[in-house]
Order: C-alpha cells, then sequence, then structure tokens
C-alpha cells in the first residue's frame, strides 16, 4: 500500500514536471464548443461543457503554480524556449474563452476579472515571448510551420472579444476598453499578417516532413476564424464613438476577408493530415497538443455565427450549425484520448 502511495506520488509529480505549458488549450477548446453550443440553441450541453472547464480550469492553475513552486528551473527553461514559450498564450486564450461563456450566463463579475487577468499575462507575454524569439532563436530553432507562434494572436484577439462584451458595464471606463478592444484586434491582424507569411513560405517552398504536421498546424484557420470573430463582436457592439463607428466599413471588410481565409485553409489542413497519417502511415495518438486543433474548429463555428449576425446574412448559421457538432465530435474524441492515456500511464506506474 505504501508503495503504491509512493509510485501514485512519484506519477503526479511527473506529470506536473514535464506539464505542457500549451495545456491551457484544454480550456480554451473546452470552452469554445461550449460557447458555440449555447450560441446555436444548445444550451444543455453548452452548461455540461462549462461545467467540465470550470474544472479543468482550477485543476490546470493548481498544476500551474505547482510546478512553478517545486519545478522552476523546469518552468524557466519553458519560458525561454522559443519552441514553446508561445503555448503560455493558451492561459490568455482560456480565461478569456472561459470569461466569455460566464458572461453569456450572466455573471459579469467574474468576466471582468477574467479578462484583467488575461490582459495582465497578455502583458507580460507579449513582450517576454517576442524578447526570446528575438535574442534566444537560432535558424534550427523554433519552426513556424509548426503554428505554436500563432497562438499569440489568439490570445490577442480573444482579450478584444471579451474585452467588447465586458465594456458596457465598466462605467467610466467603457469607451477606453472600447477603443483600446479595436487596438487589440488591429495589434492581432497585424501579427497574423506577419506570420501567415512566414508560414506560408515555410510550408509551401521548403521541404516538410511528417514531424513538421502538428496539430498545432490547425492555429494557422483558428487564428484567422478569431479574428472573424472579434472583428463581427466589434460589428455588433455599439460604441457611441463616433471615431470607431466610421471604421466599421473597414472591420466589415476585413472581417468578412478573413473568415474566407479561414475557410480556404480547411480543406488543406485535412489534405495535411491525410498526408501524414494515411500516405505516411504515422499513427494518430494522443498528445496535449490536439486541443490546439478542437479549439480551431469550434472558433470556426462560432465565428460563421456571429458573422452571419453582423453581416444579416442567415446562410452561415447553417454552416455554423454543421461545424459546432464537427467541434463537438473532435472534442469528445480528445478528451477520450486523455482519458484512456492518463489511465493507462497511471496503470503502468501504479
Amino acid at each position: 500500500m505504501t508503495g503504491s502511495r509512493s509510485s501514485l506520488h512519484e506519477w503526479v509529480l511527473g506529470g506536473v514536471r514535464t506539464l505542457y505549458p500549451g495545456y491551457f488549450a484544454l480550456v480554451m477548446a473546452t470552452g469554445i464548443v461550449s460557447n458555440a453550443l449555447f450560441a446555436g440553441g444548445h444550451h444543455q450541453v453548452s452548461d455540461a461543457l462549462l461545467g467540465v472547464n470550470l474544472i479543468a480550469y482550477s485543476i490546470l492553475w493548481i498544476l500551474t503554480f505547482e510546478r512553478l513552486a517545486l519545478f522552476r528551473q523546469a518552468t524557466w527553461s519553458d519560458l525561454v524556449d522559443p519552441r514553446v514559450v508561445f503555448g503560455f498564450f493558451t492561459m490568455v486564450a482560456g480565461s478569456d474563452v472561459l470569461g466569455v461563456g460566464l458572461h453569456l450566463r450572466g455573471f459579469s463579475g467574474a468576466a471582468v476579472a477574467l479578462w484583467l487577468l488575461a490582459l495582465a499575462l497578455w502583458f507580460v507575454l507579449i513582450y517576454l515571448a517576442f524578447g526570446v524569439l528575438t535574442f534566444l532563436n537560432t535558424a534550427h530553432g523554433a519552426n513556424v510551420v509548426h503554428g505554436g507562434w500563432l497562438i499569440a494572436i489568439v490570445g490577442t484577439e480573444s482579450l478584444a472579444i471579451l474585452g467588447a462584451l465586458v465594456a458596457p458595464g465598466l462605467g467610466d471606463w467603457q469607451q477606453s476598453v472600447m477603443v483600446f478592444t479595436h487596438m487589440l484586434w488591429g495589434v492581432g491582424l497585424g501579427l497574423y499578417g506577419i506570420f501567415i507569411t512566414l508560414f506560408a513560405y515555410r510550408i509551401f517552398f521548403f521541404d516538410v516532413e511528417p514531424q513538421d504536421i502538428t496539430p498545432l498546424i490547425w492555429v494557422v484557420m483558428g487564428a484567422a476564424a478569431i479574428s472573424t470573430n472579434a472583428g463581427s463582436v466589434l460589428i455588433l457592439t455599439d460604441t457611441g464613438i463616433a471615431f470607431l463607428e466610421s471604421m466599421r466599413p473597414f472591420i466589415d471588410g476585413v472581417t468578412l476577408i478573413m473568415w474566407a481565409w479561414a475557410t480556404w485553409w480547411i480543406p488543406l489542413l485535412v489534405l495535411f493530415g491525410i498526408w501524414k497519417h494515411v500516405v505516411r502511415r504515422v499513427p494518430l495518438t494522443y498528445t496535449p497538443m490536439l486541443w490546439s486543433m478542437v479549439f480551431p474548429l469550434g472558433m470556426y463555428a462560432l465565428a460563421s455565427q456571429r458573422l452571419a449576425l453582423a453581416a444579416d446574412f442567415p446562410p452561415l448559421r447553417s454552416i455554423s450549425a454543421t461545424m459546432v457538432w464537427i467541434a463537438l465530435g473532435a472534442w469528445t474524441l480528445t478528451a477520450a484520448g486523455l482519458v484512456f492515456t492518463t489511465w493507462t500511464s497511471l496503470r503502468t506506474r501504479t
């Protein structure tokens, strides 16, 4: 019995030490599927996923703080590694996506608190991550084709979305926050323009191996989808500021272009997966990065729903209605993989 407890303790500590920095993508994926289902009127399933998400969010923060306390060197190594530092932006996006889910249900105070937490994390990570990328990356270091760098865009746009939603309840701060959310939307678009250029150049003009095609590559579509979502939210929000209202035609056009761009990527990303797992016969196994594939599917569903409202174009709702069930199916399979992998690992150690 004592030996079993010791093995269990070692197993937990091992998991904490090697905790994937981007594991908050689980919160992002669960939250966005929940929010998309809520927008589609499927409130019971949405509420169940929200409950799962609240538990996952709490557990991941406990594990993160435990890792920081017990394995500071491992945490610091990830923070200064250009290959993984952008994974920490999942904390930003996960907090915002959860905040949107709570805001949809009337918990405005909790939504504001999560937005402020995400904003503080973003200010730290945005300059830390790009400092690491500038000064510590090498020619043989981080590879943009992995898609992880684009999570910075997802985190930035998620701040714009939740910020626009909570701004009306912030009193004297409302107009300042609305201007700031428009700025964040623009920053996200600028970063996307930089990274998508590098990404396309790398993937279309250099050799690509199966190990280059990871689930993170789906973030290239997810970043465009969340930019669409953010733009749609800005269009649907009454800012009360003449300067921002004058930007509406620009936001309208760019938002539609980003949705079209996200749509264009989906068949190609599916083709990449077929090439890796069918043509090159690489087995499909669970990895935490799979949550970064589920999130773009859910985000595309919600972005299509919001764009349908912003553009007053109902046909987009049918696309959203189909994609949300695909996203839920992907979430279910990934969750099953997580449970099976965790159970197998636990049985092996104990």
